[in-house]
């Protein structure tokens, strides 16, 4: 008699393993949405209202930015184009949450290229919020009953990494754009004190952001020790914020800022005195315009090259100021300026003031000295050397421009023969 089914042990072969291929596991751990389930109806919905999501995305945009409004009918066409192919890319991931959701790059590749620089980070970022606003808004009409959540929480975490993926892609072309920068920044600098002035100079500076407006000069000074890239780009926001405009070019051991504005350059100059190394700091000539800089940054130079023969110079230095050592290193400007500026109106201004000041200076800088020598009373020699004083702009009667005057007269009479 056959046993009853629920008392008679099972006597049949055992069951046989499977042979073929084992499942996936990722297929296992990440299977796609059943459009049967609720996330998948959640899915099938938010694909037949992708075209609404992008137009409501655009009519934000278009409500409540205000750059978006300014761009070119072309951009902003582009501009939707982009935010087409996000809402595409949100369906996609949204179908498949465990792959990685599409970056900003491809969602840009429908536009030229040209409009990843027309808009910013910012703005990129502020696109994905308005998307963010649009879906969260209508999760109510698109998501089916009880699946609003899960919609919004989709979303948020897409928009997250897509935020992720703007920043490092800015962050990158930042790098690439600091690194050109500071190679172009570099050739300009290099350009200017070897005294180049052309339109193509002027192109790269205006690459660079210069604006040209006010005036021009260049510092020159020692590195300070242990400046890298970091203090580097501190150095150029400090210069930056002082003056309108700033270049910095590092040669060696030495330190070349232009600096370029409106204001006082010169108290901007002293004010980075304390960025420069030790030794000498020397501003050039001030002049008008970019036109003029490699000229302010010959005479910076220069003056670096002659400042060590006067140790008891002032820190920092004008260029002007070390013409009678510049001479002495063979600058042919600082020449032409002490004859030009000095020995030249003295031998025009007549009344023997030239006579006087050469029998001052000639005597040991004694005042009776040089009026016994001119048959006339010191008070007469003090008065044309006040004279002097108001024809040159340097006092006969202060031992430091004394000096220079005395230079300018040897150079004048020099090319006198």
């Amino acid at each position: 008699m056959p046993a009853s089914p629920k008392t008679a042990p099972s006597t049949g072969p055992a069951p046989r393993r499977r042979t073929g291929p084992a499942p996936s596991r990722t297929a296992a751990a990440a299977p796609a949405r059943d459009t049967g389930t609720t996330d998948g109806q959640n899915l099938q919905r938010v694909r037949d209202a992708s075209g609404k999501l992008t137009s409501a995305t655009l009519r934000r945009l278009d409500e409540h930015l205000s750059w978006y409004r300014d761009l070119p009918a072309e951009d902003r066409s582009y501009v939707g184009l982009v935010a087409q192919a996000g809402v595409n890319a949100f369906i996609t991931w949204f179908a498949d949450p465990h792959r990685p959701p599409h970056g900003v790059d491809k969602m840009f590749s429908a536009a030229p290229p040209e409009l990843t620089r027309t808009i910013s980070l910012q703005q990129t970022l502020q696109l994905v919020r308005c998307g963010v606003d649009v879906v969260e808004e209508m999760s109510d009409q698109i998501a089916v009953p009880g699946g609003e959540r899960e919609l919004r929480e989709a979303v948020l975490r897409y928009s997250r990494e897509v935020a992720f993926s703007a920043a490092e892609i800015y962050a990158r072309a930042a790098e690439v754009r600091g690194a050109w920068d500071a190679r172009l920044e570099a050739l300009v600098v290099d350009a200017l004190v070897r005294g180049d002035g052309n339109d193509a100079l002027r192109s790269r500076m205006s690459a660079l952001g210069w604006s040209g407006k006010g005036g021009t000069l260049v510092v020159v000074g020692t590195t300070n020790p242990g400046l890298d890239e970091v203090r580097a780009a501190e150095l150029r926001r400090a210069a930056r914020r002082s003056a309108g405009d700033a270049l910095v070019g590092i040669h060696g051991d030495r330190l070349v800022l232009v600096l370029g504005g409106e204001g006082d350059l010169v108290e901007a100059a002293t004010g980075l005195l304390g960025r420069f190394g030790p030794g000498p700091v020397v501003i050039g000539s001030a002049v008008s315009g970019l036109d003029d800089a490699a000229r302010s940054a010959r005479s910076a130079l220069a003056g670096m090259a002659a400042a060590p023969a006067w140790p008891q110079a002032p820190r920092p230095v004008m260029a002007d100021d070390l013409l009678p050592e510049r001479v002495l290193t063979g600058d042919a400007s600082a020449r032409r300026t002490l004859v030009t500026q000095a020995y030249t109106p003295l031998a025009e201004a007549g009344g023997s003031v030239l006579e006087t000041l050469s029998a001052y200076l000639g005597t040991g800088r004694s005042l009776e000295a040089a009026a016994r020598r001119l048959y006339v009373h010191p008070n007469t020699v003090r008065y044309r050397l006040r004279k002097v004083s108001e024809i040159t702009g340097w006092d006969p009667l202060d031992a430091r421009e004394s000096f220079v005057l005395q230079v300018a007269l040897a150079l004048g009479q020099l090319g006198e023969r």
